[in-house]
């Protein structure tokens, strides 16, 4: 998918009888993914006519989507966002872009890229692969900075990690 967008979701079922589609969120939250005026479906954009949080889920109204059998036809398609449409908070970051960034030990100086990103509760998790691979968690204690633009992480690792 093109870099101005942002794989956040999918349409996993429909809701009632007008057109309504149930959608599993993969960004931070539902809320999050309710707020957005404009979805992308299969390279299509669709305009939310509403949208709001149920059960985790977002249920979401799209335009000229007015009847059961046409949001069945979107069932199991992945939902994106534009990226110029998300408003993050300063200090914030989609997780996507931290996929490939080099990671580097106060320490022991490059230690790998980040090839993977675990999100269990709790935190999200780094898999660094380099000479070894290394599971740090994105907690202060051991992510020092995360620099996007320079494609850098800065961690502290403990003995062991």
């Amino acid at each position: 998918m093109d870099s101005a967008y942002i794989e956040a979701g999918k349409i996993v079922s429909t809701h009632g009888i007008h057109g309504e589609v149930c959608i599993e969120p993969w960004c931070d939250s539902a809320e999050f993914l309710s707020r957005f005026k404009h979805l992308y479906i299969s390279d299509k954009k669709y305009n939310v006519s509403k949208s709001r949080v149920h059960k985790r889920m977002c249920l979401t109204k799209l335009e000229d989507v007015d009847d059961i059998n046409s949001a069945m036809r979107l069932k199991n398609l992945i939902v994106a966002i534009a990226r110029d449409d998300a408003d993050l908070p300063a200090g914030t970051y989609f997780l996507q872009d931290l996929l490939g960034l080099s990671v580097y030990d106060v320490n022991k100086g490059e230690i790998g890229v980040v090839a993977e990103i675990l999100t269990p509760p709790g935190q999200n998790i780094f898999v660094v692969k380099g000479a070894h691979e290394h599971l740090i968690p994105d907690v202060k204690e051991f992510v020092i900075s995360i620099d996007i633009s320079a494609r850098r992480i800065t961690v502290k690792l403990i003995e062991g990690m």
